[in-house]
């Protein structure tokens, strides 16, 4: 089976006729990508920028990005406030965040020892979700926000390719560190965000804020807020989807 990475530029390259059924694409840029006359009977995308900056996505001439952000704000109650523009507004998105959270963990907590550990297509597992988490809140909240020096918790889990834009990976523990280390971290970062939220300001919102990863690209205290949100809510649908498929496999 032939395997490309990221060494390989593919852009522009022509597909006539060819069987790429059963191909599995992680990571990679589909921009503007054309396709016609295919056949995608079972296709399984996931693009979590996708209604970021006006993005589309069409489907025999219809954009169905707006059809997919109605369909996963119905089945995550919460979710559509995530782009709140005021502090009540982003205190209630927070709250909302916290007792969908909840409810997982506590489901989570009934199954099979182990279970926060299992990886699911290579994706990373309950417990690796969470380590990101606390990463995602160290990198938006601690470090640019409030400008900490050094803003990372050891138990935080950078995604893969961090190393690349600048972040000291020795900072991170490494290996599979217990589960209740990982949510007392997760714990203590959830009421961080908290207890910003209940004491920040409209004019906090609106504070300029250097971006972590691209200091060209401009930032305030409220857009960095909804990156929070934005991560919260995204791996929080990885996360169910892939218990889902835990339990499917276990149930059978």
């Amino acid at each position: 089976m032939a395997t490309f990475n990221r060494s390989d530029d593919l852009q522009g390259a022509e597909f006539h006729d060819a069987n790429l059924r059963g191909a599995r694409f992680v990571g990679a840029d589909l921009s503007d990508v054309v396709m016609r006359g295919v056949e995608v009977q079972r296709a399984d995308i996931d693009a979590p920028w996708l209604s970021d900056g006006g993005g589309s996505l069409r489907v025999n001439g219809v954009d169905v990005v707006p059809f997919v952000e109605a369909e996963l704000d119905r089945r995550f109650p919460g979710r559509a406030e995530r782009r709140a523009e005021d502090a009540d507004g982003l205190r209630h998105a927070w709250t909302a965040v916290e007792g969908t959270w909840t409810a997982t963990l506590e489901r989570v907590e009934a199954l099979p020892a182990g279970t926060v550990d299992v990886s699911v297509a290579g994706e990373w597992s309950f417990a690796q979700t969470l380590r990101h988490l606390v990463m995602a809140t160290d990198v938006w909240l601690r470090r640019a926000v409030l400008g900490i020096e050094q803003p990372f918790h050891p138990l935080g889990l950078a995604y893969g390719g961090a190393e690349d834009d600048g972040l000291d990976m020795s900072v991170f523990a490494t290996g599979t560190p217990p589960y209740a280390d990982v949510l007392e971290a997760r714990a203590g970062r959830v009421a961080m965000v908290r207890d910003f939220l209940a004491a920040v300001t409209p004019d906090d919102l609106a504070v300029a804020r250097r971006n972590p990863w691209d200091p060209s690209h401009p930032e305030t205290t409220r857009s960095c807020l909804h990156v929070i949100l934005k991560e919260e809510w995204e791996h929080h649908r990885y996360a169910v989807r892939d218990l889902d498929a835990i339990e499917a496999t276990r149930g059978r």
